[in-house]
């Protein structure tokens, strides 16, 4: 009887040893496949995700803190959204009154809706009195930061996940502002990158489906990127906003003429008329209509600019 429990034994501990041998090249197959896997998922979310290469900290302390710049790093600007739908420029980036202007100001109104550049997650809404106001900083997952300052009200939430055109603020004119306006900043593991580079606002468009930046040339960049897409003249409404690209090449001989009044404009609010904001600019509805190449049947939208002077 023992002897027969021995064979048995001995029999199942070989077919066991057997399955095992068999299962080995199994498992380090499935082994592989799984490395494979990780490593296609690692590789697909640091694409998706470059910021993470970027940067090693998340805190809601610094609003920014330049860390190091790499050599070159490719920024895709594609899936964006408009900040605002202001094409007005009122000030660029750069010196400004004795010191840097790290970021663009846009004419936007007390309550306008100030949206997410890109997709990414709020990093910090704070208010500061003597500078930015109520302000909101959001990281992007192509490796920018954007600045979104003198806002009269934050919408979003720090760490929450915003997509490209969520409204994440309103517009205002908290902190060190002069007027109501959205200071605009892009910078790149906290250094500020002249938001002209990227931007087109008076296009309301992207320069590029993607910006290659550099460190050594993006300040240079700037320069060029204030002069094709920056302030007009002395600031204020864009000929290109109000009078449209097509007419403003005939609009500039008669209209630009240097030591004329300033140019002046009107928002159309809701139930205004021609005659009633010519009445109120104390013009004719004449004067009106030539300086705004329209007919006095033209109808009127709420939020439209109107020429003045």
């Amino acid at each position: 009887m023992f002897a027969i429990a021995t064979l048995l034994f001995t029999a199942l501990s070989v077919e066991a040893q057997d399955m095992l041998a068999r299962q080995a090249p199994v498992d380090r197959k499935m082994k592989a496949v799984d490395t494979l896997a990780l490593k296609d998922l690692i590789h697909r979310e640091q694409a998706a995700s470059p910021a993470a290469d970027l940067y090693e900290d998340w805190n809601n302390v610094y609003a920014h803190r330049a860390t190091e710049l790499p050599d070159s790093f490719l920024i895709n600007l594609r899936h964006f959204c408009m900040p605002t739908p202001s094409r007005v420029v009122t000030s660029n980036f750069g010196p400004r009154w004795g010191r840097q202007h790290k970021g663009i100001d846009i004419k936007v109104y007390i309550g306008d809706s100030i949206r997410s550049a890109f997709s990414g997650k709020v990093r910090m809404v704070k208010y500061e009195p003597s500078g930015y106001g109520h302000y909101i900083v959001v990281r992007h997952n192509n490796g920018l930061e954007t600045i979104y300052a003198h806002c009269s009200k934050i919408i979003a939430a720090e760490n929450q996940n915003v997509r490209a055109g969520d409204v994440i603020a309103l517009g205002g004119n908290t902190g060190r502002s002069t007027g109501s306006h959205l200071h605009f900043e892009t910078r790149l593991c906290g250094v500020a990158i002249n938001p002209a580079i990227l931007f087109d606002f008076r296009n309301q468009d992207v320069v590029a489906d993607t910006y290659l930046f550099r460190k050594n040339t993006f300040m240079a960049e700037s320069h060029e990127a204030n002069r094709l897409r920056g302030k007009v003249n002395g600031g204020g409404y864009t000929r290109e906003q109000v009078l449209g690209t097509e007419e403003v090449a005939a609009a500039t001989a008669t209209d630009e003429t240097p030591g004329t009044q300033q140019t002046s404009y009107h928002k159309v609010r809701k139930g205004e008329t021609l005659f009633s904001i010519a009445q109120k600019r104390g013009i004719t509805v004449e004067e009106l209509c030539r300086l705004n190449r329209i007919k006095k049947t033209k109808r009127l939208k709420v939020g439209q600019l109107l020429r003045c002077s």
